[in-house]
């Protein structure tokens, strides 16, 4: 017989007893910190309840999380780590692993024995991979400095605390589809294992214009996400006329107090004489009485 045909007879042998045992597989996602459920799908064993099975998953380690052995808990098998961590829907068949964490994605597998005299069978057997996802939070546009013509337009972008890691981070320009902005800065929390992102942009004030708006995006495998408008403003300058109406009312004031300022030191000066010379004159008459 050919090789080729003894090989795709085994693989197909190989396929034809992973069905029939019962295996299955699953994706799963959670949302970080939320609960996950991890299911246990039994529908080869409807007619059976669970004091004649013993159920129990295990994680891609072999570590088992929880063990329903003939209608009872057991916890003489379950991980350390797990202990206290989980709990079992006997309705749904359904393992709830709270507060879900990075380090719990991975391959999770779900088994339905059922104890014989000869030992136990495997009934039905569930694969499942657990993916876990974190929300960027919305997307934070900052001015790097202050604005003037020459200095330009100095942003940064920044968005927290994603899973899994992001794709693109970019400034659009209203009436504008060009994407701007540096390559994007990735960091990893070393406890949480989350992302956070920034970008940057630099660029001269557009000629003739005082007020430009942005948006700043990130893009993920499941969805983008868009800061609020941003909108950075140039005072404009004063209009020349009314300059110029300035200088000459500051200048007719200075006229007006240069003409009138050596009328009133003469009125104060005379004054002063004259209140003088008549003490002068009331002395001497004093003094002849």
């Amino acid at each position: 017989m050919d090789p080729r045909r003894i090989m795709e007879l085994g693989i197909l042998l190989l396929v034809t007893a992973f069905t029939l045992s019962g295996a299955a597989s699953m994706k799963i996602q959670a949302y970080f910190n939320s609960t996950a459920c991890l299911p246990c799908p039994h529908s080869k064993v409807q007619n059976m309840s669970l004091s004649e099975l013993v159920v129990f998953w295990q994680d891609q380690k072999k570590l088992v999380l929880y063990e329903h052995y003939l209608g009872r808990e057991k916890s003489n098998s379950v991980n350390a780590k797990y202990l206290g961590r989980t709990s079992f829907d006997e309705h749904n068949w359904a393992l709830r692993l709270p507060n879900v964490q990075i380090t719990d994605m991975g391959s999770y597998d779900c088994y339905i024995q059922q104890k014989r005299p000869t030992g136990s069978v495997i009934l039905q057997q569930t694969n499942m991979e657990l993916s876990v996802v974190a929300n960027f939070s919305e997307p934070e546009i900052e001015l790097a400095q202050n604005v003037t013509r020459n200095s330009g337009i100095n942003l940064t972008c920044t968005s927290e605390h994603g899973f899994p890691k992001p794709m693109k981070m970019y400034f659009l320009i209203i009436n504008s589809t060009n994407k701007q902005g540096d390559d994007m800065e990735i960091s990893q929390d070393n406890v949480t294992e989350l992302f956070s992102v920034s970008t940057s942009l630099s660029l001269p004030f557009p000629e003739d214009a005082y007020n430009v708006t942005f948006w700043c995006v990130l893009e993920t495998k499941s969805m983008n996400i868009s800061s609020r408008p941003f909108s950075v403003v140039l005072p404009e300058p004063r209009p020349v006329q009314e300059n110029w109406r300035v200088t000459v009312v500051v200048a007719v004031v200075v006229a007006v107090l240069g003409a009138v300022l050596p009328l009133i030191i003469y009125f104060l000066c005379s004054c002063w004489s004259r209140r003088k010379d008549a003490r002068r004159s009331r002395s001497r008459v004093a003094s002849v009485s």
